[in-house]
């Protein structure tokens, strides 16, 4: 079996109610847009590079670009 590296991120900007909830993603989406499903549309979310430490841990921030809605 094989393990996928998972990196701890955070995510600035956007709804606050996304913030608020423990997230990872594999190492290789870190230069991938996060497009995270959120009341009939996606937020999406992207990384630059930016890290911050929080209780020790180095955590790669994500930042809010813009929103999408469901096609129907």
């Amino acid at each position: 079996m094989v393990s996928v590296a998972q990196v701890k991120i955070m995510l600035s900007g956007g709804p606050v109610e996304l913030a608020t909830v423990d997230r990872r993603v594999p190492v290789a989406e870190l230069g991938r847009t996060l497009k995270i499903c959120y009341r009939a549309g996606y937020e999406h979310f992207v990384h630059d590079g930016e890290y911050q430490t929080i209780d020790g841990c180095e955590v790669a921030v994500f930042h809010w670009t813009n929103r999408t809605k469901i096609a129907e």
